[in-house]
C-alpha cells in the first residue's frame, strides 16, 4: 500500500501519523511538503494530518486549503482517491468543500484533551469495516476548535446516507448531534476530530485506533 501524508506549516501530528501508516502498511509514507504542486502517482491514501497549520489564523484550516498541495488533493478525492483528515486535516477537508458543515470553537471554548469513547456509527464504510462487531472505541481527541455544526438539511442528508462515520459518547466539544467524523457522499474522504494515529500502540494507552488503518488495507 503506498501512502503519503501532506505537511503544513505547524503540523504536529505528521509523525504520529506516519509511524501509523508505516506499523500498518509496513512502507513509510511520503511526506509531502505543503508547497508541492502535485501528489505522487499510485497512492492508495492521502492522510491531511492534526496540528495547527498556519497557527489557525483566520480560521482553522482556511489557508491550508488554499496551499499548493491543496488543489492537487481535491482533484485527486473527487477522482477517487481515499483521504483521512484528522482533526486540523478535517477542519482543512471541510474548508476545501470535500466535506459539508463547519467546526466551530468547542462550546466551552477551552481546549479539550482527553482519551474520548466513540460510537461507530457506520460499520460498513471503508474506514470503519475492519471494527467488524466492535460498535464502541476509545480515541484520543486534542483540539479547541472541534464543534462540528451543520445546517438540519446537510444533517439529515449525512444521517440518510449513512455518512455519520464516528459519534461521540460524551460530547466533548458541543457538536451537533454528537457527530465526531464523517465521510464524503462517495465514502473516499473520511474527516474526523479524533485522533486514530494516537491510538494505535498499547505503550500509549490503547489501539481503537487501528481499525481505522486496517479497515483501509481491506482488513475485516
Amino acid at each position: 500500500m503506498k501512502t503519503a501524508v501532506i505537511v503544513f506549516p505547524g503540523s504536529n501530528c505528521d509523525r504520529d501519523a506516519a509511524e501509523a501508516l508505516r506499523l500498518v502498511t509496513g512502507a513509510a509514507p511520503a511526506m509531502i511538503w505543503h508547497q508541492e504542486t502535485s501528489l505522487p502517482d499510485g497512492l492508495d491514501l492521502v492522510m491531511v494530518p492534526g496540528g495547527f497549520s498556519y497557527g489557525d489564523y483566520l480560521r482553522s484550516g482556511a489557508i491550508a486549503a488554499r496551499s499548493p498541495i491543496t488543489q492537487d488533493l481535491v482533484k485527486r478525492a473527487e477522482d477517487g482517491l481515499p483521504v483521512l483528515g484528522v482533526c486540523n486535516g478535517f477542519q482543512i477537508l471541510i474548508e476545501t468543500g470535500l466535506l459539508p458543515g463547519a467546526l466551530m470553537r468547542n462550546a466551552g471554548l477551552l481546549f479539550v484533551c482527553e482519551r474520548t469513547p466513540l460510537q461507530i456509527e457506520n460499520t460498513n464504510s471503508r474506514f470503519t469495516r475492519a471494527y467488524g462487531e466492535t460498535r464502541e472505541v476509545t480515541i484520543p481527541v486534542a483540539h479547541h476548535d472541534g464543534n462540528y455544526f451543520a445546517d438540519t438539511e446537510t444533517l439529515d442528508r449525512l444521517e440518510g446516507e449513512g455518512q455519520v462515520a464516528f459519534r461521540y459518547l460524551n460530547n466533548p466539544n458541543g457538536s451537533i448531534r454528537d457527530i465526531a467524523g464523517i465521510t464524503n457522499a462517495a465514502g473516499n474522504v473520511l474527516g474526523m476530530m479524533p485522533h486514530p494515529e494516537r491510538a494505535v500502540d498499547p505503550v500509549h494507552g490503547g489501539t481503537d485506533g487501528l481499525g481505522v488503518f486496517e479497515s483501509l488495507l481491506g482488513r475485516g
